[in-house]
C-alpha cells in the first residue's frame, strides 16, 4: 500500500504546474507537520475543487480578516507521492476548518492511500485564487470549438480545417 498522510498543522497549501504549455503536470502541494507532500492531479480536478470550495465559502459566515497567504508557488522538490483519483471536502464548525481529503487513483484491488488536509478559511481562499490563476494561465481556447490550441502547431486547431 502507498503511504497515507494527515496534516493538521498546515503551513502551506497550493496547486501548481511543471512543464511547458500543453504538457503541464498539475500538483497539489502541502507543507505541514515537518513534511512536504506533492500529489499529482488533473487540471479539471484543480478547477472543480476551486469551484466547489468557492461555493462552500459563500455558505459560511464571513471569513475573519487575516493576512493573505504568502508565496503560493510550488516548492522543490515537486515529486508526486501518488496520483489523486477522488477528492472530498468537509467543514469542521468547532474550529472553522475545511478538511480536504484526496484519495489515490488505483487500478487494482488494493486499498487506495489517502491524504487529509485541515485548512484555515484564509488558506482555502488563497487556494481558490491560486487555482484560478494556474488554470487560466494555460493554452488559450480555440475560438470555434473551445478546446485548447496546440502550441506545437502555432496555435492551430483541427476544427479549422
Amino acid at each position: 500500500m502507498t503511504d497515507s498522510y494527515s496534516f493538521d498543522d498546515v503551513e502551506f497549501f497550493t496547486v501548481g504546474t511543471l512543464g511547458p504549455l500543453g504538457e503541464r503536470v498539475f500538483y497539489l502541494q502541502c507543507r505541514g507537520d515537518g513534511e512536504l507532500l506533492s500529489l499529482r492531479l488533473e487540471k479539471q480536478q484543480v478547477s472543480g475543487l476551486a469551484d466547489y470550495l468557492e461555493r462552500v465559502l459563500t455558505d459560511l459566515p464571513l471569513i475573519p480578516s487575516a493576512s493573505a497567504p504568502g508565496d503560493l508557488s510550488l516548492r522543490e522538490p515537486a515529486v508526486a507521492a501518488w496520483t489523486v483519483g477522488a477528492m472530498g471536502v468537509a467543514y469542521q464548525s468547532f474550529d472553522e476548518r475545511i478538511i480536504i481529503i484526496a484519495e489515490e487513483l488505483v487500478d487494482d484491488d488494493r486499498e487506495p492511500a489517502q491524504a487529509r488536509f485541515s485548512l484555515r478559511l484564509d488558506q482555502v481562499a488563497g487556494l481558490i485564487e491560486r487555482s484560478r490563476t494556474v488554470v487560466e494561465s494555460g493554452r488559450p481556447p480555440c475560438e470555434i470549438c473551445g478546446r485548447p490550441l496546440s502550441p506545437r502547431f502555432g496555435g492551430w486547431c483541427a476544427c479549422s480545417n
